[in-house]
This record gives C-alpha cells, structure tokens and sequence, in this order.
C-alpha cells in the first residue's frame, strides 16, 4: 500500500485512478523531469534521470491497478482465478504474489500478516484465497504468461 500511495502522491491522484487523468499528469511529468532537458554537468540532470524514472515507473503502476484496467481484463482475470490452481505464493511487506498454474502470476496489495497466515495453514489455500484473497484485494497482473513452445 505504501508504494500505491507514493505513486498516488507523485501524481497527485486522490481516490480511484482515472486514466484520462493520469495520462495527462504523466505527460507533463515526463515534459518538466525529461533527462535531454538538462545539460550533461548540471546538478539537476542526475536528478531529472531519477524522477523520470520513478514517473515511467509509477505510470505503468497505476495503469496496471486502476479499476478501467481491471475490467477489461475480467474476463482473463476470472478465467485464471476459477480453472487454475494456485503453482507458488511468496508474502512480503502486505504484498502477496500468487502464481497459477496457467502461468499467470498476480500481486495482491494490503493482505495482512494474520490472512497470509491463515492462508498458509488452510486445508485447502486454493478454496481460502478464492474466498478471502482473490476477490477482496486490489490486485494486478505482475508477469505475463509463460509462452509455450
């Protein structure tokens, strides 16, 4: 959550993400903190590499999270979730990664320390994290499917 609020601030986004909005503060994000605007010995061409770096970052971030996106992936999204099995997990910091075994791998944002722990301990943590991980996090898709040759 704190990475998603660290983005948010960058972008002086409050509430849920629009991506109409989120374009435009990007753009001229990328405008003010562009590297080729500085010259090569100045003080601030070093730092303008870092802060565009962090706005790249912190756009495809957003994007990834924002509730237009996930929709339109719903379907992918519910297909994974409902017919594929949960391959590895790792938890760290609020953040739990699940990978599938279709190859999909998504990040869970805000699960806390006592739901991993349960999660981890249940008979069955495919039938617990559809219940009380999957549908009740903000998530995003992390890795994309593994091509098969």
């Amino acid at each position: 959550m704190k990475r998603i609020n660290e983005y948010k601030k960058l972008f002086n986004i409050e509430g849920p993400i629009d991506l109409k909005q989120l374009k435009t503060t990007y753009r001229t994000l990328v405008k003010e903190w562009h590297p080729d605007k500085f010259l090569e010995g100045d003080e601030k061409a070093k730092e303008a590499e870092e802060k565009s770096t962090k706005i790249i970052d912190g756009y495809h971030f957003l994007v990834s999270i924002a509730p237009e996106t996930a929709e339109a992936n719903m379907e992918e999204y519910t297909q994974t979730i409902t017919q594929s099995g949960i391959g590895d997990f790792q938890y760290k910091n609020q953040v739990l990664e699940i990978t599938f075994l279709d190859g999909n791998t998504y990040e869970y944002f805000g699960v806390s320390k006592n739901t991993y722990t349960k999660f981890i301990n249940a008979d069955n943590a495919y039938r617990f994290a559809r219940r009380n991980i999957l549908s009740d996090h903000l998530y995003r898709k992390s890795k994309k499917t593994l091509e098969t040759a």
